[in-house]
């Protein structure tokens, strides 16, 4: 009884069209063989070019080589559909041999008995079995062919499917991080407005205004895969105007002296999760403000801040920086590097260039 796995694969196969494009050698083909064939065995005799038998001869062994040619095209396509050279090799084989044998090789000799009735000719065995056998020999052999450029396109189709699914997979996988980075940044921008309205009022209404033109950014951007590096950086500062607003001198951040490159791109939303992190992760007063470095060094940003911890440090997911790792990944093929040493913790994040 066949197993679940080879099931599975024998309706795979199925699914393969059953109509194989060969017409062009089939024009070609079947006339070749038939016109070829009698002269190279002497299927001919002693009849002169004169002889009417000798013209209508060609037609009927170009009908001979069509009924042998499709008839064995018909028996590999239904094979096919249940056999497959990965599960039963050894039984495909064998079927194709009991099919390609056991009906050329009685349609070819039938056949040539009856053109040797038709045409007067005495019967010669030792022709007959010369023909069947070349016959049998071609048939093999243009069979093989057919299983070779089969499996080829098989091979090719897989592939091609292989990737489809990869790409797939990773856009679902993409869609799903980018989900995930809106309501994270909207739960801690809620969570520090609420906070504002309770403690300062005045400052809760200018962080409102700075976080509606945070919040455009990111729905306007959220859907793309990349971004230009300067209108990050100028989104960043939007988000810097809103840590202001709540932290004052305990935050700084610096950027990069000179204006950034035209041609940089970067994963929306990347430099605000990572100043995000710092604030997140670090103790910041104005007698110990936090800094953070945005360095850009050819084409990849560094992101640094000193290690500054919490005295009431509480266990993290990290789930900000995991979600960025990962998009990077999935759009760029490259990862982020994060290098937590004693006394700085740093990012580096790869950036593409338009023109490369």
């Amino acid at each position: 009884m066949a197993t679940e796995n080879e099931k599975s694969n024998t309706e795979f196969f199925a699914q393969f069209p059953s109509e194989l494009k060969d017409g062009k050698i089939r024009l070609i083909g079947i006339p070749s063989f038939g016109l070829i064939i009698p002269h190279l065995t002497g299927l001919f005799g002693a009849l002169p070019w004169s002889h009417p038998a000798h013209w209508w001869g060609y037609i009927y062994f170009i009908l001979i080589s069509f009924l042998i040619w499709h008839g064995n095209r018909y028996f590999l396509l239904q094979q096919r559909r249940y056999y497959d050279w990965f599960n039963h090799p050894v039984r495909k084989l064998i079927l194709l041999l009991f099919a390609n044998v056991f009906y050329t090789a009685p349609l070819t000799v039938g056949m040539l008995l009856g053109w040797y009735a038709l045409s007067g000719l005495a019967v010669q065995w030792n022709v007959i079995e010369l023909v069947t056998l070349m016959c049998v020999i071609c048939v093999i052999f243009i069979t093989h062919v057919y299983e070779t450029v089969y499996l080829i396109q098989q091979r090719e189709s897989d592939r091609v499917t292989f990737e489809k699914l990869q790409r797939a997979k990773a856009e679902a996988e993409l869609e799903a991080l980018k989900t995930q980075i809106d309501p994270h940044f909207m739960f801690n921008s809620l969570n520090t407005l609420s906070y504002l309205i309770e403690h300062e009022p005045k400052k809760a209404l200018l962080f409102n205004e700075s976080l509606a033109d945070v919040y455009r950014y990111i729905l306007l951007n959220k859907d793309k895969e990349m971004v230009f590096l300067r209108d990050e950086l100028e989104f960043l500062n939007h988000y810097y105007a809103m840590m202001k607003i709540r932290f004052g001198e305990s935050i700084r951040i610096h950027l990069p002296d000179a204006a950034s490159p035209d041609d940089l791109l970067i994963p929306p939303i990347s430099l605000q999760i990572l100043l995000e992190n710092a604030v997140k992760h670090n103790e910041l007063s104005e007698r110990r403000p936090l800094n953070v470095d945005f360095e850009l060094t050819g084409d990849t940003m560094i992101v640094r801040n000193p290690v500054q911890e919490r005295l009431n440090k509480k266990p993290s997911s990290r789930i900000g920086l995991k979600l960025l790792s990962e998009r990077f990944e999935l759009i760029m093929n490259r990862k982020i590097e994060i290098l937590n040493e004693h006394q700085f913790f740093t990012v580096k994040l790869p950036l593409l260039r338009t023109s490369a």
